[in-house]
C-alpha cells in the first residue's frame, strides 16, 4: 500500500517539476496558476497524511524553480518564500493556534488581509528613489534579473521623489493581465498567469511591452530604518508613493470575521476584472511578525486561505498499489478520466488500507472524487446505490507486490496502535521498486542535487542495468548512454558535468540523501552537528554505538531504531561505505560568531511570554547548541516555572550553571 502512495507521490512530484521547468525555464507553461496550485496542494496533502512521503523537489521544500540561464542570476537579499495554505475554519484556527504557541501565550492582534492575485511574483529594488533591478521570485534565494522587462510595466514607477520614500528599499508585489485584455492573446497562451509569465521572460524588453501588465505592491522584502509599525500602514504609504495596491486590502480582528469576509468575497470574486485565488492572511503588526519569524519554507505570520474545492462522480477502473522508499504501500484508484475544475482526474488516492475498509472501496464503485488545496485528488465517499451486484471486497495485498517479501504494518508504541501504513520488510535494495525510489531520493534537490538525472532517467537506466545502486551513478559508462535514443553529445556532457559537481556534498546532505527512514533534512542537518565529520559518523556507525545521537534534541526513540535497522541490513552499510570513498563530504558550516558561541543550553520548565520552540531557536540564531540530556557537555541548565527537579538535582552533582530566564535573557543582551 505505501509502495503506491509513493509512486503516485513520485508522479507528483514529477509532474510539479515538469511544470515548473516549463514555467519557469522554458517560458511556455501548459497548466493555469489554479491547477498548478492544485498539484502542489495534492503533494503537500500527501506528506502531511503520510510521513514517510519525502522528496527534495516538493513544493514544502522549494519555492519557484532555478534561475533561467537565459537572465542574469540575483540573490536575493531576503528569501522570497511561498505562502502555507488553509481550505477551512480548522485550517485558520491552527494557524493561530501555532502562532499563540510559538508565542507562549494567547495574545490579541489584527490580520491584515489581501487578495491573492493569481500573477507572478516580482520584487523592485530602489536605491536613493530609483528603481535600479528587478528580479523574479526564481527559487525564492535566487531569481532572474528582468529590470528592462519590468519597466515597459506602466505601474511601476522608475523614480518615487517623495520625502519619506526610504533610500533602500525591495517592495515586492504581482504581475498580471486583466481579464479583458487576456481575450486578445488567449490563442497565444493558455490563460493569463501564463501571458503574464512568457512576456516577463522574453530577452527583448519590446515584446513584453506587447502584452499589457499591471503591477499590484503588498509587501516589502527589506529596507533601511523601517519605522512602521503595521502591514496596512505600509501599504497605504506604497498608495502615496506611486504603487498600485489592491482595493479589497482590509485590517480585520478573528478568525470569525476572517472566514465571514471570505465567504463573501468568494462570491464577488467573479466580478474582478482579473484573476485571483484566495485571500492571504498576515499578522498585522510588523514587530510580531518579526518575533514569529520562518519555517523552512514559509513565514508563520501569514497564510493563503484558498478558495473552496471542487468534485465530481467517477468510477474506479482499478485500484493500484505503489511502493514508495521506505516500503510503504499506498493504494491508488485508477478511475474514468473526469473533468474537475479544468483539469482532467485519472487518479485518486486512497490513503492506505484502512481507509480503504473504512469507506468500504471496491473496484467497480462510482465514487466522489473532490480535488481540495494542497491535497491529491481523493475518495470522499463511495455512491452505494450504484453499487453492482457483482461487486466484491478489495482485498489489501500482504506480499510486496515488488519482491513478494511479507508486508506489515508496525506497531506504534507511543500511540499503542499498529500504523495505518503497510509496507514492505525489505530494507536494503533486494526490493526493486524500493530501490530505485531509493536512488530517485539519493539524486534530489537536498540529497545530491543532480540536474538532468530524474525520475525516468532512474527508470530508463535501472531497466538498461546501468545503474542498480546510488555509487553506480559515478561509474557511468557515457559512451554507452550516448547511444540511448534522446541523449546527444551535449545532454551526456551536461549529466557527467553534473554529476562531476554532485560529488561535492555536506555531511548533512548526505546523511539525508541515503534515505534512512525518520531521517529526514532537518534531523540530517542535528545529527551532522553532532558527529562533525564523516569519519565521526561511520565510527558511530561500525560501533552500533548509534544510541550516542539520543543526545541530540530533537532525535529520540525512533530515528535510533531506524538508524539501527537501516544499517543492519548489509547492502546498506555497503552503499554508504562505497559513497564515502567516491564523495568528497564536507561538515556542515555553522554559525560560530554570536553570542552563545561554543555553548549548550537546556530548558526546563514553563518559560515566561516566549515559547520551547522559540526559545531553542534564538539559542541557535545565536550561535549556541541545545542539548536533550543533563550531561557533561551541558553549560547552562534554564529554569522556568515548575521546572523538572530531577534535571536540576542532575545539574547540581555535575557542577552545570542553573540560571533563570532572566539570566539568560542578560545572556542574549
Amino acid at each position: 500500500m505505501n509502495g503506491k502512495i509513493k509512486k503516485n507521490y513520485q508522479i507528483k512530484i514529477n509532474e510539479y517539476q515538469k511544470h515548473n521547468r516549463l514555467y519557469y525555464q522554458k517560458s511556455s507553461p501548459v497548466i493555469s496558476d489554479k491547477d498548478f496550485d492544485e498539484l502542489k496542494k495534492e503533494i503537500i496533502g500527501l506528506e502531511k497524511k503520510y510521513n514517510f512521503l519525502k522528496s527534495n523537489l516538493s513544493p514544502s521544500k522549494t519555492v519557484g524553480f532555478k534561475p533561467s540561464k537565459i537572465f542574469q542570476k540575483f540573490k536575493h537579499k531576503v528569501e522570497m518564500l511561498s505562502l502555507s495554505n488553509a481550505f477551512n475554519e480548522e485550517d485558520l484556527f491552527n494557524f493561530e493556534k501555532k502562532i499563540f504557541n510559538f508565542v507562549n501565550k494567547k495574545i490579541k492582534f489584527d490580520y491584515s488581509v489581501e487578495p491573492k492575485i493569481d500573477g507572478i511574483s516580482a520584487s523592485l529594488i530602489y536605491k536613493n528613489g530609483k528603481f535600479t533591478e528587478g528580479v523574479s521570485r526564481g527559487d525564492g534565494k535566487e531569481g532572474e534579473l528582468i529590470t528592462e522587462n519590468l519597466k515597459t510595466i506602466s505601474d511601476i514607477p522608475h523614480r518615487v521623489n517623495n520625502k519619506d520614500f526610504p533610500n533602500n528599499i525591495e517592495i515586492r508585489g504581482e504581475v498580471f493581465i486583466k481579464r479583458k485584455a487576456f481575450e486578445n492573446f488567449k490563442n497565444n497562451f493558455a490563460n493569463a498567469r501564463n501571458a503574464a509569465s512568457g512576456s516577463l521572460r522574453q530577452k527583448d524588453p519590446l515584446e513584453t511591452k506587447k502584452i499589457p501588465l499591471h503591477f499590484i505592491a503588498y509587501t516589502f522584502g527589506y529596507f533601511e530604518e523601517n519605522r512602521f509599525k503595521y502591514q496596512s500602514d505600509f501599504l497605504q504609504s506604497l498608495k502615496i508613493w506611486g504603487f498600485q495596491t489592491s482595493k479589497y486590502n482590509k485590517v480585520i480582528k478573528n478568525i470569525k470575521e476572517l472566514i465571514l469576509f471570505h465567504k463573501n468575497f468568494e462570491n464577488q470574486r467573479f466580478e474582478l476584472d482579473y484573476d485571483v485565488d484566495g485571500l492571504v492572511y498576515k499578522v498585522n503588526d510588523l514587530q510580531l511578525q518579526k518575533r514569529l519569524g520562518f519555517t523552512s519554507n514559509a513565514p508563520r505570520w501569514a497564510i493563503a486561505h484558498k478558495f473552496s474545492a471542487n468534485n465530481a462522480y467517477s468510477e474506479i477502473l482499478n485500484i493500484d498499489i505503489q511502493l514508495g522508499r521506505t516500503g510503504a504501500l499506498t493504494p491508488v484508484a485508477k478511475i474514468e478520466p473526469v473533468n474537475i475544475g479544468g483539469v482532467v482526474v485519472s487518479n485518486a488516492t486512497l490513503h492506505n488500507e484502512d481507509e480503504i475498509k473504512r469507506k468500504d472501496i471496491r473496484i467497480g464503485d462510482t465514487v466522489k472524487i473532490e480535488r481540495a488545496g494542497d491535497v491529491i485528488p481523493h475518495v470522499i465517499e463511495v455512491d452505494l446505490k450504484k453499487r453492482k451486484n457483482n461487486s466484491k471486497k478489495f482485498i489489501f495485498p500482504i506480499k510486496c507486490p515488488s519482491c513478494g517479501s511479507k508486508t506489515e504494518k508496525e506497531f506504534n508504541n507511543s500511540t499503542k496502535k499498529y500504523d495505518a501504513v503497510r509496507r514492505c520488510t525489505n530494507e536494503g535494495y533486494d526490493c526493486e521498486k524500493i530501490a530505485i525510489e531509493k536512488i530517485k531520493h539519493f539524486i534530489s534537490k537536498d540529497a545530491l542535487n543532480i540536474d538532468g538525472l530524474g525520475k525516468r532517467v532512474v527508470e530508463k537506466f535501472w531497466e538498461k542495468k546501468i545503474i542498480k545502486f546510488p555509487q553506480d551513478i559515478f561509474k557511468l559508462d557515457y559512451d554507452k548512454i550516448s547511444n540511448l535514443e534522446g541523449w546527444g553529445k551535449l545532454s551526456v556532457s551536461n549529466l557527467k558535468y553534473s554529476i562531476e559537481q554532485s560529488k561535492k556534498v555536506t555531511l548533512d546532505r548526505f546523511i539525508y540523501s541515503i534515505g534512512i527512514r525518520h531521517i529526514g533534512i532537518e534531523n540530517a542537518k542535528l545529527i551532522s552537528e553532532y558527529v562533525v565529520s564523516i569519519k565521526n559518523f561511520l565510527n558511530l556507525i561500525d560501533k552500533k554505538n548509534m544510541n550516542q545521537f539520543l543526545n541530540i534534541d530533537g532525535i529520540g526513540g525512533v530515528q535510533i531504531e531506524s538508524f539501527k535497522r537501516f544499517f543492519n541490513n548489509t547492502k546498506n552499510y555497503n552503499v554508504v561505505i562505497e559513497l564515502s570513498n567516491i564523495l568528497s563530504i564536507k561538515k556542515i558550516e555553522i554559525n560560530k560568531k554570536g553570542k552563545l558561541k561554543n555553548k549548550s543550553f537546556m530548558f526546563t520548565g514553563k518559560l515566561n511570554n516566549i515559547s520551547r520552540a522559540e526559545a531553542k531557536s534564538l539559542v541557535e540564531k545565536n550561535s549556541g547548541s541545545i542539548v536533550s540530556t543533563v550531561n557533561k557537555k551541558l553549560n547552562y541548565l534554564v529554569v522556568g516555572q515548575k521546572p523538572t527537579n530531577k534535571k536540576i538535582q542532575q545539574a547540581k552533582q555535575l557542577g552545570i550553571d542553573i540560571i533563570s530566564q532572566d539570566e539568560w535573557n542578560k545572556l542574549l543582551n
